[in-house]
């Protein structure tokens, strides 16, 4: 896809995820261990259908690209995070 351009994200910048997991407790700790010295804030989200698995949305203020990569790696690297978006 020649000519596409990645979009320009001006730092520092609140940027939001959503992170899914089967326990909200051990989602929001979870959260709480990869953002830990961050400004941030998690709300909760939603719960699936049958309960099984919830999920909470958490902005969190980010210096740069670096910063926001390794925030996503380490939710995505954690065993109480099914998903990241």
């Amino acid at each position: 896809m020649s000519g596409e351009r990645r979009p320009e994200i001006e730092y520092p910048v609140r940027w939001t995820y959503k992170v899914i997991g089967e326990d909200a407790d051990r989602l929001r700790g979870a959260i709480e261990e990869a953002v830990v010295g961050t400004d941030h804030s998690i709300t909760p989200s939603n719960t699936s259908r049958e309960g099984r698995f919830v999920s909470m949305t958490l902005e969190v203020l980010v210096a740069g690209e670096a910063e926001r990569n390794r925030i996503f790696a380490a939710l995505g690297d954690h065993a109480d995070i099914r998903i990241v978006i």
